[in-house]
C-alpha cells in the first residue's frame, strides 16, 4: 500500500476549503492540514455587507464551516490563527506562526495555495486613524457592527464604487446611516458600461446615497465628531466612519524569495492544472492569474464561483484526475437597492483596451409577459464580434436579470454565436417570461445588424454626428417629443411618416431613434425602401437619458445632511411631493410651486379620487393612459398610480412641469413599482409661485468678447436686483466658460480637434464682433475697462457665480463641438434645451445674445 500523501492547504473560505473536501472524498488516507490565519476557514464573504445591513440577522448564518465541522465530517487538521509566512520548495516545508504553538515548521508532499486577497489600502496621511474599516473577514465585520450599533454613528463615507464599496453603501443605508460613496472613476461597477453603471447609481442616489465620481481622496484627518476625508479639490468631508474598499492586491507577500513566479501585480502565475511554477505546489483563487476565457489573454478576476471550481480541480490532480481550468468569464451579479445588475464576459472598454472590433445592441424587453402583473423593463446590452461571435454582455433590472446573463453566459461558453440566441427554446410562462424572451429579441436585434438589415449608432457617437448632411429624427410620439427628447432632432411619429416623408431631404442621412429602439427599427425599415440612408439609436432615447445621469453635488463639510434626504434637482412643474421616508422605500422631494401648507403631513393619507395601473405598459403607454385620465378629472382632483417602466420615474416629474400638474407623492418600492399620485391644477398660477418669481434667462450663442461682456453685466445687474438668473450657454458660446488652466487636457481627434485649434480656448482669447484687428481690439477693450474702473469679462464671471447666478452648458453642442465637461469652469451644469425651456417657463424676461 502506498504511503498517504501529506496536503498542506494555505488558507480556507472558498478554494482552500473547496479543495479540501473534494480530496477527502477522493482520497480517505490523505494526510490534510489547513492553515488560516484568522479565527474562520469557511465563511461567508459575499454576505458580509447584507449582516451589516440586516438582511442576515444571524452572525452564526455566515459561517459556513467550523473547524470542528472539518474535522468531524472530513478528517481534516484545521489550524486556525496560523499564518504561513514562507515556503521551501527546496526542502518541502512551509515555516508556520501560529498563536497556540509559536513558530515551527511542518513539511508537505503537496501544497495547495489559496491565501485570497487583502483590501488595498493606500499610503495617504492619516491612513491610521481607528475610524477607517475595510471588509473581508467576520473580525472586519463585528468591528463595523459594533461601531454602527453606538448611539453617537449616523453618517459614514464609503471609499471605492466597486461591488464590495456598493453593497456596503446600500447596507450602511439600510441599517439606518447617512452614506456619501466617493469613486475615483466618472461611474460605477466599472465591469458595467457607462450606460448601465448610470442606472444602478440612480437607483442609489434615489435611495438617498449621496455619491461623488472623479473625485481622489487625498489624506485623511481627525476632526471633532469622527474623521474627515481630503478630497483633491480641496473639500473636506466628515463622518462617524468610513469603509475603504478601492480594490484588493494579492496576499502573496510571503513567497517573496520562494521560487514561485508571480505576475506584475504579485499574483500567482499557474497553467490550466493550477500548478505554479514550481513542483507540487499549487495556488487558487483570488490571489492567482487566470486565463480570459475569451481572448485566451492573463487576467485576475476575483469571483468566488471560479475559486471554487479552482480548489474542485486542484483536489482532482492531486488524485490523479485529470481536470483542468478552461478560464474566467467574468460573469457577477449585484443587487443594487431594488434593481439588479449582472455581466459577463468583456465590456466595451476591454474591448477598446485589446483593439479588437466589435458591435453593440441594447434593447429593453419586458421581464415577463406585459399583460401579467408585476412586469418590468429589463436594459439588455450585448457585444459581438463581426462574425457574430458573442463577446460580452450586462443586463440591468428588477425581475429575470439574472436567468437572462446565465444563458449569455453558457452561449459564451459554448462558444456561442448571436444566431444561437435567436434558436434557444427557453421556459416560457406569462409570469415568468414571454413567447419571445428577451434572450431571443436580444438576438433578433443583433442579427440584423449583422445581416446589414439595419444600421446602428450609440448614444456616444451621436457626438459624429454633421447636423449639415444629416436629420436627426424623432419617431416617437409628439406628448413623448415635448416630454424630452435628444437636441435638435425633429419630431415625426413613425404612424406619420409614410405621409410626411415629403418633409425629409433624400440627400441627407437620416438618425432615427424612439423610446427602445423598436419603433425606430420600423421607420428604419420604412425610409431605407424609400431610398433614404438612415441608422437608429441603440436602445433609443430611454438609453441617451440613462447616460446623462450625474449625481446631485455633495455639500463640503459633512456627509450628512440636515434632513436626511435626497432632494430631486428638477427644476420644472408643480412638484409637490411628500417629504418622507418609509422603510422599505426611496422617495425624493422636488421643487416647484409648492404654496403654504401644500405639502402633506407624512402621517396622512393622500384622499385619492381615481386610480390607474399601467404596470407592464411601456413608454409612451403609462403617459399616455395618465394623460387621457386627467383629462377626465376635475380641478383638484387626484390620480393614483402605479408604473413598472423604470423611466416613468422622470417622465411623470416631467410631465407635470408641462401640464401643470401638481405632483403630491412620488416613490418607488423595492420591485420597482413607481408610484405617483398628481392632483389636476387648471387654476392660474397664484402669484406667490415660483413661476410668476422674478426670473431671467439668457441664450449666449456668440463667443466674442463684447458680446460676453454685455451677457454678464445683464446677468450681475438682474442677480443684484433679486432675479433669479439662468446662463444658457451653447455653440460659441460655450468658449467664454472654458477653463483658463487645465491640469491635463483631454486628447482628441478629428473634428473635435479641429475645433480645438479654429475656436478660442478660454474668455482670455475671445474676439471682437467688430474692430478685432488681427487681436488688437480685445486688448484694446481690456485695456479701456481697467483704465475707467469696469471689472473684466473674468471678475464679471465671478461676481455672477457668486450671486448664484446658474450658468448652464448645452449638452447637444458640447457633442457636436467635441467639448468635454472637464474643459469648462466646474460651477457649470451640463443640460439640455428642454433644461432651459423649463427655466425660461418660469421667467417673465429672456434674451438671445
Amino acid at each position: 500500500m502506498n504511503k498517504p500523501k501529506k496536503v498542506l492547504i494555505v488558507g480556507g473560505v472558498a478554494g482552500g476549503a473547496s479543495a479540501a473536501a473534494r480530496l477527502r472524498r477522493l482520497d480517505e488516507h490523505a494526510e490534510i492540514i489547513m492553515f488560516e490565519k484568522g479565527p474562520y476557514i469557511s465563511f461567508a464573504n459575499c454576505g458580509l455587507p447584507y449582516y451589516i445591513g440586516g438582511t442576515i440577522e444571524e452572525r452564526g448564518r455566515l459561517l459556513v464551516q467550523t473547524p470542528k465541522g472539518m474535522e468531524d465530517r472530513f478528517n481534516i487538521d484545521v489550524r486556525t490563527q496560523s499564518e504561513v509566512i514562507a515556503v521551501d520548495p527546496s526542502k518541502r516545508t512551509v515555516q508556520v506562526r501560529s498563536a497556540e504553538r509559536g513558530l515551527y515548521e511542518e513539511n508537505y508532499d503537496e501544497l495547495i495555495l489559496s491565501p485570497g486577497a487583502r483590501p488595498l489600502v493606500p499610503d495617504l496621511p492619516g491612513k491610521e486613524n481607528p475610524l477607517i474599516y475595510t471588509v473581508r473577514n467576520i473580525p472586519d465585520i463585528d468591528r463595523i457592527k459594533e461601531q454602527i450599533s453606538s448611539d453617537n454613528n449616523r453618517t459614514s463615507i464609503v471609499i471605492g464604487g466597486g461591488f464590495i464599496g456598493v453593497e456596503m453603501a446600500e447596507n450602511l443605508k439600510e441599517a439606518g446611516l447617512d452614506v456619501t460613496l466617493i469613486e475615483g472613476n466618472d461611474q460605477l461597477l466599472t465591469p458595467f458600461d457607462p450606460e448601465l453603471a448610470s442606472m444602478l447609481a440612480q437607483e442609489m442616489e434615489q435611495n438617498g446615497v449621496k455619491l461623488l465620481f472623479s473625485q481622489r481622496v487625498q489624506g485623511f484627518r481627525t476632526v471633532d465628531q469622527g474623521i474627515g476625508v481630503e478630497l483633491s479639490d480641496g473639500t473636506v468631508l466628515s463622518a462617524d466612519l468610513v469603509i475603504l474598499a478601492i480594490g484588493v492586491v494579492p496576499d502573496t507577500s510571503f513567497l517573496q524569495g520562494s521560487g514561485v513566479a508571480l505576475g506584475s501585480r504579485g499574483h500567482i502565475l499557474v497553467n490550466e492544472k493550477m500548478e505554479s511554477s514550481v513542483p507540487h505546489i499549487y495556488a487558487v483563487g483570488d490571489a492567482i492569474e487566470v486565463k480570459d476565457y475569451i481572448h485566451g489573454t492573463q487576467t485576475a478576476i476575483p469571483l468566488a464561483g471560479p475559486a471554487n471550481k479552482q480548489g474542485r480541480i486542484v483536489a482532482d490532480q492531486i488524485a490523479g484526475l485529470s481536470t483542468t481550468y478552461k478560464g474566467t468569464q467574468g460573469t457577477s451579479i449585484i443587487k443594487v437597492f431594488g434593481l439588479t445588475g449582472a455581466t459577463t464576459g468583456s465590456n466595451e472598454k476591454t474591448l477598446q483596451r485589446m483593439q479588437k472590433d466589435y458591435r453593440t445592441v441594447i434593447v429593453h424587453p419586458a421581464s415577463h409577459a406585459s399583460y401579467y402583473p408585476g412586469s418590468s423593463a429589463i436594459a439588455l446590452k450585448l457585444l459581438f464580434a463581426p462574425d457574430g461571435k458573442i463577446l460580452g454582455a450586462q443586463a440591468v433590472g428588477y425581475e429575470g436579470v439574472d436567468k437572462r446573463i446565465d444563458d449569455i453566459a453558457v452561449a459564451i461558453h459554448f462558444g456561442g454565436n448571436v444566431r444561437d440566441l435567436t434558436e434557444l427554446e427557453l421556459s416560457y410562462a406569462p409570469p415568468y417570461s414571454s413567447a419571445k424572451d428577451p434572450v431571443n429579441m436580444l438576438g433578433y436585434a443583433s442579427e440584423n445588424i449583422m445581416d446589414e438589415r439595419v444600421e446602428s449608432y450609440t448614444y456616444v457617437q451621436l457626438a459624429e454626428r454633421n447636423p449639415a448632411n444629416s436629420v436627426l429624427l424623432d419617431v416617437r410620439s409628439e406628448l413623448e417629443h415635448r416630454n424630452g427628447h435628444i437636441p435638435g432632432s425633429k419630431s415625426i411619429p413613425v404612424d406619420e411618416l409614410r405621409q410626411r416623408l415629403d418633409e425629409l431631404d433624400v440627400s441627407k442621412e437620416i438618425w432615427v431613434y424612439c423610446q427602445v429602439g423598436l419603433r425606430g427599427y420600423t421607420a428604419s425599415q420604412i425610409l431605407r425602401q424609400h431610398g433614404y440612408q438612415v441608422k437608429n439609436l441603440s436602445g433609443g432615447y430611454k438609453t441617451y437619458r440613462q447616460a446623462q445621469f450625474k449625481p446631485a453635488a455633495v455639500i463640503s463639510g459633512s456627509s450628512h445632511s440636515d434632513n436626511n434626504r435626497n432632494e430631486s434637482n428638477s427644476t420644472g412643474g408643480n412638484v409637490i411631493l411628500q417629504e418622507q421616508e418609509e422603510q422599505g422605500r426611496s422617495q425624493m422631494t422636488g421643487s416647484g410651486n409648492v404654496s403654504k401648507g401644500a405639502q402633506a403631513d407624512s402621517s396622512q393619507e393622500l384622499h385619492i379620487d381615481n386610480e390607474l395601473n399601467v404596470c407592464g405598459l411601456s413608454c409612451p403607454g403609462p403617459l399616455i393612459e395618465v394623460k387621457q385620465k386627467m383629462d377626465q378629472l376635475a380641478d383638484g382632483q387626484t390620480l393614483r398610480v402605479k408604473a413598472s417602466d423604470p423611466g416613468f420615474y422622470e417622465d411623470v416629474k416631467a410631465w407635470a412641469t408641462m401640464s401643470g400638474s401638481d405632483v403630491l407623492k412620488l416613490e418607488r418600492d423595492k420591485g420597482g413599482v413607481i408610484e405617483a399620485v398628481l392632483a389636476k391644477n387648471t387654476s392660474p398660477v397664484t402669484s406667490g409661485s415660483m413661476q410668476l418669481e422674478k426670473a431671467s434667462t439668457m441664450v449666449v450663442f456668440s463667443g466674442e468678447l463684447d458680446k460676453a461682456i454685455a451677457s454678464f453685466i445683464i446677468a450681475n445687474g438682474a442677480a443684484a436686483s433679486g432675479r433669479k438668473v439662468t446662463m444658457f450657454f451653447t455653440f460659441w458660446g460655450l468658449n467664454i466658460i472654458r477653463k483658463q488652466e487645465m491640469q491635463q487636457a483631454p486628447v482628441k481627434t478629428g473634428m473635435a480637434r479641429m475645433f480645438d485649434l479654429m475656436l478660442p480656448s478660454n474668455s482670455l482669447k475671445l474676439g471682437l464682433s467688430k474692430m478685432n484687428m488681427f487681436g488688437a481690439g480685445p486688448k484694446m477693450i481690456r485695456g479701456l475697462m481697467k483704465k475707467n474702473n469696469v471689472a473684466s469679462l473674468e471678475q464679471l464671471m465671478q461676481s455672477a457665480l457668486d450671486q448664484g447666478v446658474e450658468i448652464v452648458a448645452c449638452q447637444m453642442s458640447m457633442d457636436l463641438m467635441g467639448i468635454q465637461r472637464e474643459e469648462l469652469i466646474d460651477q457649470a451644469v451640463i443640460g439640455g434645451v428642454g433644461y432651459y425651456l423649463g427655466q425660461a417657463d418660469h421667467a417673465n424676461h429672456n434674451l438671445f445674445i
